[in-house]
């Protein structure tokens, strides 16, 4: 019953991606052939075809944990210490819990280097638009059911936490796209497109925001919400990484963060101290004030505003 239940969610949901995928295209090239000098073009061949691979790559390491990743989420199941009766509130807490489990699966793969270097490979991309929600953290499947782990002891079945994780990471495609502006009163409960814009910015401000995939909540909550600003109060969101990658072919993709790390390991003019910051720490972080992590940048931007703002020239 379970896996039926994600192969009619799969059979649903695919149709819709290619619909809503065809439709962004043709939208997309008409507003950039006919508003050239307002709009970016939101499809490039060798970014689609990559986010293909990555998403064909995270889908078949997922496929080949899945067993690991039900047993041990049973075997806590085995164990659980309460049991929700009602169906009503037993999918509705799934949900909250879900989701907040997975808000901080998020902000961690952003705030400690070592899960950055999985996560990156998503934020690699400088377009915004459907596909890009396909672009997979490869390795993610292999440490996320740890974050599901208490959902299984307070009685949700292991299925059934799948099936929510898979459920949510739909509107988690949708929120991909240039094409839907504001979404009114729902820009306070779940994450729309225009939170995921920040999201996926490199503009200081904009770095380790809206971390939800569901609901927007917890980000209000815990500090990291940010809205997308007007252009006439903020620079235009720019997509990709504070560094773009030189070198964007497939394995490079994937692993530059790991070679990155190991560069920063082999320095001989650090100790243990250094070297667990340099795979546990935020990135960015360095010894020496090289490089600058997300709130160094931000903190930096908002000195030059303010230098900006009091210099008598201005």
């Amino acid at each position: 019953m379970e896996s039926l239940r994600e192969q009619i969610l799969i059979l649903i949901s695919t149709p819709i991606y290619l619909i809503i995928i065809g439709l962004e295209i043709l939208l997309s090239n008409y507003g950039h052939r006919h508003h050239h000098s307002h709009s970016r073009k939101t499809y490039a061949w060798k970014d689609t075809l990559t986010n293909v691979y990555l998403m064909l790559l995270n889908g078949g390491i997922d496929l080949l944990f899945r067993t690991a990743t039900l047993l041990i989420l049973g075997a806590c199941y085995q164990h659980h210490w309460l049991s929700v009766t009602s169906v009503f509130s037993y999918w509705l807490l799934l949900l909250l819990g879900e989701d907040f489990l997975y808000y901080w699966l998020h902000r961690w793969d952003h705030e400690i280097r070592f899960f950055w270097a999985v996560h990156v490979t998503h934020h690699s991309s400088e377009h915004f638009n459907f596909t890009v929600g396909f672009r997979s953290s490869v390795f993610q499947p292999l440490y996320r059911f740890v974050y599901f782990i208490p959902l299984a002891f307070l009685g949700f079945r292991p299925l059934d936490i799948l099936f929510m994780y898979s459920a949510t990471q739909i509107w988690g495609i949708f929120v991909h796209t240039e094409l839907i502006d504001k979404m009114g009163w729902l820009e306070y409960i779940l994450v729309t497109p225009s939170h995921h814009r920040v999201h996926h910015a490199s503009n200081s401000k904009y770095l380790d925001r809206n971390m939800g995939m569901f609901l927007i909540i917890w980000d209000q909550l815990f500090g990291t919400f940010q809205a997308e600003l007007p252009e006439t109060q903020y620079e235009a969101v720019k997509f990709g990484l504070t560094k773009p990658l030189e070198n964007t072919g497939p394995g490079n993709i994937v692993f530059h963060e790991w070679k990155a790390i190991g560069k920063d390991l082999a320095r001989q003019d650090i100790g243990w101290r250094e070297k667990w910051q340099y795979v546990f720490g935020p990135p960015g972080w360095s010894h020496d004030g090289s490089r600058l992590t997300s709130d160094q940048l931000r903190a930096a931007e908002d000195v030059d505003n303010l230098n900006f703002a009091t210099d008598p020239q201005f």
